[in-house]
């Protein structure tokens, strides 16, 4: 590692991934047609798509009407033409819509799709009949149509989303909430596509908890980059206490939360390993981190590091304590699905007698998101065994009531498989005297949940965000990596 030779701005790490919406989506679309059926249907059908795309401010690649008949795809020289256009747009295509105005040719579709091999999640629609208007110059019969796209797509090994009712109208508000749920399963499948964790420094040797395959990540698409911790402390080392790079990184911290009792020494640490941190990032490539919190950095630079981590959650580039990776993998891909930031936490208490509440907790790490009011303190367990002098820089704060999505991801080394479970809850306001980073959740039926956890050898860690994300999670670990997935909650599943 090369030492710090430049005076980036203090939360400078390009690879941070933007919030949802930062960026316009784009969606290739394919109108399926069949041409007994009326051409009125396919027309409406792109009006109707087009409207939606434009006030959810989601970018359509498809054939025009002047390169097909009405612009939908049948044939394939139509498919050809779908293929060329979404090939073109490689890059910016996040997923395929397949709207079915009416029974569609199946084999247009599938042409489409896999002459244009994206590889991307495909959501395939189909829109209702009116039982009144079944005679042959109005009825759609897309309702027989969607299964037989579907039939093809699984003899060609295609994964693939469904509506959750089986047609939906496009103009309908709920096509639109699960258009903005499938925008959702599309980030997460590109941005753990590819993916490099930092892994910084060696576990704490009594978490064997945080165990994970470095080769079942990779098998996914996932890399981890490791580096010593020594390395980050001698890079830190190098960094002038008086340099500029240093004086900018404080005021990044005293704008970020609340400094007052913090020593001016330690910040003068935490800003110097925050900068060497930061640049074996940028050298790498990195963007989530796993780091050793403890005890090495209390005993060897005498601070902690929570502040850091929790402006890069903050900022999109989630980092986890306790060298998790496969929890900070966990956080990556809540963020991508809520469009918020994530947090890892410890299911650390009960609360009362409550057997639906529990206490979330972690000494100081967690996005500001989650504690608007925080501030820059110590961590007082810690302290008890390192001197509360060495453990400056911890985060301290409470959750306010919000949505919860919580979820979990682990690598299951003796089966070769990686599994997860992902579930919805809320936050609380009620009372919790005590510090650091905390929250009190209700989870419906907590303890079922809990004896899953532990039953199956999950982690005592578990991530979250303050949104319903689940379902988005649910599909795209499950149908588009494969990974078994125990859903244990979700809102929407009630309706």
């Amino acid at each position: 590692m090369t030492p710090p030779k430049s005076t980036p701005a203090p939360t400078d790490t390009p690879t941070a991934p933007g919030p949802a919406g930062s960026e316009t989506p784009v969606l290739g679309v394919i109108v399926g047609n069949r041409d007994f059926f009326p051409d009125a249907l396919v027309s409406e059908a792109r009006r109707d798509i087009e409207s939606v795309f434009k006030d959810m401010e989601i970018e359509p690649v498809w054939v025009t009407e002047e390169e097909t008949k009405l612009g939908g795809v049948e044939s394939h020289a139509d498919a050809r033409r779908c293929a060329e256009r979404f090939a073109q747009n490689r890059d910016r295509i996040l997923g395929i819509v397949v709207v079915l105005p009416n029974f569609g040719d199946e084999k247009g579709v599938m042409d489409a799709v896999s002459l244009a091999d994206l590889n991307v999640p495909i959501l395939v629609q189909a829109c209702p009949d009116d039982p009144e208007q079944l005679d042959p110059g109005k009825r759609r019969d897309a309702f027989c149509g969607k299964i037989s796209v579907c039939n093809n797509l699984v003899q060609r090994g295609i994964p693939f989303s469904l509506t959750r009712a089986h047609t939906l109208d496009l103009k309908s508000p709920v096509f639109r909430r699960e258009l903005a749920q499938f925008l959702g399963v599309c980030r997460v499948v590109r941005g753990l596509r590819g993916l490099r964790i930092g892994a910084v420094g060696a576990r704490p040797v009594a978490f064997n908890t945080v165990r994970y395959s470095e080769k079942l990540l990779q098998r996914a698409g996932i890399g981890v980059q490791t580096v010593d911790l020594s390395e980050i402390l001698a890079a830190a080392e190098q960094v002038a206490p008086d340099s500029e790079a240093v004086g900018a990184t404080i005021e990044a911290f005293r704008g970020y939360a609340p400094v007052a009792g913090v020593p001016a020494d330690k910040l003068v640490q935490m800003a110097r390993l925050d900068i060497a941190l930061r640049q074996w990032m940028r050298e790498a490539n990195v963007q989530a981190t796993a780091i050793q919190c403890w005890t090495s950095l209390q005993s060897n630079w005498g601070c902690n590091i929570c502040t850091s981590m929790s402006m890069m959650s903050e900022g999109f580039v989630p980092s986890a304590c306790e060298v998790d990776v496969t929890g900070v993998l966990t956080m990556y891909a809540m963020q991508l699905a809520a469009g918020s930031p994530s947090a890892l936490v410890d299911w650390n208490n009960n609360y009362g007698d409550d057997p639906e509440k529990c206490v979330l907790f972690h000494c100081g790490n967690w996005a500001k998101s989650f504690q608007p009011d925080g501030r820059v303190a110590n961590a007082p367990i810690l302290g008890t065994t390192l001197g509360v002098e060495n453990t400056y820089g911890a985060m301290e704060g409470r959750t306010p009531a919000s949505p919860l999505t919580y979820a979990r991801l682990t690598t299951d080394d003796c089966r070769g498989v990686i599994r997860a479970y992902v579930g919805e809850g809320t936050l609380t306001d009620d009372p919790l005297k005590t510090f650091g980073n905390r929250a009190v959740a209700q989870v419906p039926e907590l303890p079922a949940l809990l004896r899953y956890v532990c039953r199956n050898g999950f982690e005592h860690h578990v991530a979250m965000t303050m949104s319903h994300s689940a379902a988005a999670l649910e599909e795209a670990f499950a149908t588009y990596f494969g990974w078994d997935v125990y859903c244990h909650h979700r809102y929407d599943s009630e309706t």
